[in-house]
């Protein structure tokens, strides 16, 4: 493989120069983007730990859940340990297929991390919109059906961006204004047709980015239509209630992506890029599961039995 890629370029590795370029922030960001991976495993892995453990928890609600918080710890883990270990190492530099490989598995769990959203979109539709066929419909078997199908679309639409990037030659400049290596940098520094990449990034790439956010918007608009057929407030405020969390995760997701890539389009600059990358490869993954701990009581229960016990081990 390490050939072959080899004989498509005569570049053999890239210069990482995003986030830590002023020497009199580097101590502090590293400081800080260290603590924040830590409480996205810590808090990631309590999520799965506590799913996995108790009973109350496994339904299809919780089992996206962890599903979300695994893609997540993936997603930061993708990134962040790498940034910090070329901090340490007083490194900027990455190899051409570890670059590649870089790229595919971002391109995976943020794309996936989409796909997830708008399942759980689904099951919170069901659970508001047909409370009483609520078992029937969302059967293990369905779960696991949408759960393994996102997987496999996500595989191939990741190998697919990648292949497209590894028939590239890369002949001179190697430095990437970003901390990781991100698609629309690696094609700017291409010295070869880049079209067939571009058109697939703005139909594939587009079509794929967007059809989950359709869905997750039709399925809001079907959840609050029959929120507001609901009688009494109080059952308003419950069926509300069961979206809240879902909603927050999404309204940060999004609203990162419109917010710096729409509003401030007219002033777009590799700041705002990098700005967005970290908000959705570290800050969001980070929140997720405080999100969803700090709202649902039988998450808060789950998750203090299991420092509980671990705190009397530990004193035992």
């Amino acid at each position: 493989m390490d050939r072959n890629w080899t004989n498509h370029s005569s570049v053999s590795e890239f210069l990482l120069l995003g986030l830590f370029w002023k020497p009199q922030q580097q101590q502090i960001l590293f400081v800080l983007f260290l603590i924040m991976y830590l409480g996205t495993v810590l808090g990631n892995l309590l999520i799965i730990l506590a799913i996995s453990t108790d009973s109350r928890l496994h339904s299809p609600m919780y089992f996206f859940l962890s599903n979300l918080s695994f893609v997540d710890l993936c997603l930061s883990s993708t990134i962040v340990p790498n940034m910090l270990t070329n901090h340490i190492q007083s490194s900027q530099t990455i190899s051409f297929p570890g670059c590649l490989t870089q790229m595919y598995f971002f391109i995976l769990f943020i794309v996936l991390d989409n796909f997830l959203l708008a399942v759980m979109a689904y099951d919170r539709f069901v659970a508001v919109c047909h409370p009483l066929h609520y078992t029937t419909k969302m059967t293990h078997q369905l779960c696991a059906l949408m759960v393994t199908g996102s997987w496999g679309i996500v595989n191939v639409h990741a190998l697919l961006h990648t292949l497209l990037m590894a028939q590239l030659s890369f002949c001179a400049d190697n430095r990437i204004p970003h901390f990781y290596c991100d698609v629309n940098a690696l094609l700017k520094l291409s010295c070869s047709d880049t079209h067939l990449n571009e058109m697939m990034i703005h139909t594939e790439g587009v079509l794929i980015m967007v059809t989950p956010f359709v869905f997750i918007l039709v399925s809001y608009i079907c959840i609050t239509t029959a929120v507001l057929r609901v009688p009494s407030t109080k059952g308003k405020w419950k069926a509300f209630s069961t979206c809240g969390s879902h909603l927050a995760v999404v309204s940060i997701f999004y609203g990162t992506i419109f917010a710096v890539y729409f509003s401030l389009s007219l002033t777009h600059s590799a700041e705002n890029d990098i700005a967005a990358a970290v908000m959705y490869t570290v800050v969001t993954p980070m929140l997720n599961p405080f999100i969803y701990s700090l709202r649902n009581k039988d998450m808060k229960g789950a998750l203090k039995k299991i420092i509980c016990i671990n705190v009397f081990s530990f004193q035992q």
